[in-house]
């Protein structure tokens, strides 16, 4: 399904019958005007918003399906958000990228970013187009003032719905504002930390 959307088609319908899967779907878009080459290697990059909304490219392991990246909005649409604010029953992980996940391997390539100065190593998420637009226009605004990173302030808190992530970015970034990123960041950090090891926090 993916490689409909990324050909420019939009799924309108996905059934199973006799154990066969039919998908339907509307041409939404001229080819010609919106392929891009990808490479399906161990390594890929994702578009996400960085600071000033500029867009950038992030460096993570592959985890999903050939093409999977761009049914982020059928996915959502289909099985929603869950606890922890993840899309429920995410379809377009395989196996492999179960296991990464869960243990943040797939996130090892953001020190590339992180080199390149595009990231930090404490900040919020680098949210794709689709996750940012979900955001309050206030958060929104405030998350761009500051370069995203790789340890988010939700390993800190450990929210479990949207609202709640959303409150936790907030006051990460009001704490920015007011200390200094240096010192909301080491704060941050050593919380983090102590989830990770102690409460055995792990990526979803």
């Amino acid at each position: 399904m993916g490689r409909l959307v990324y050909c420019g088609y939009d799924i309108v319908d996905v059934k199973k019958y006799d154990g066969i899967t039919y998908v339907v779907a509307k041409k939404i878009k001229n080819l010609d005007t919106i392929l891009e080459r990808r490479k399906y290697g161990a390594l890929l990059t994702l578009k996400r918003v960085g600071k000033n909304g500029e867009l950038f490219n992030v460096y993570k392991f592959r985890t999903m399906f050939p093409y999977a990246e761009y049914l982020q909005a059928y996915v959502f649409k289909t099985y929603m958000l869950q606890k922890g604010g993840k899309i429920n029953k995410d379809i377009r992980v395989n196996t492999v990228g179960k296991f990464m996940r869960k243990y943040w391997i797939d996130e090892l390539p953001m020190f590339i970013n992180i080199l390149r100065g595009e990231m930090k190593i404490v900040g919020v998420r680098p949210l794709s187009q689709l996750y940012y637009s979900l955001y309050t226009p206030e958060l929104q605004q405030a998350r761009i003032r500051y370069k995203p990173g790789l340890l988010p302030p939700f390993y800190a808190d450990l929210p479990e719905t949207l609202e709640q992530i959303q409150g936790s970015e907030m006051r990460y970034l009001r704490n920015c504002k007011k200390y200094g990123t240096f010192i909301t960041d080491l704060k941050y950090f050593f919380k983090i930390m102590h989830n990770i090891i102690i409460r055995r926090a792990k990526s979803a």
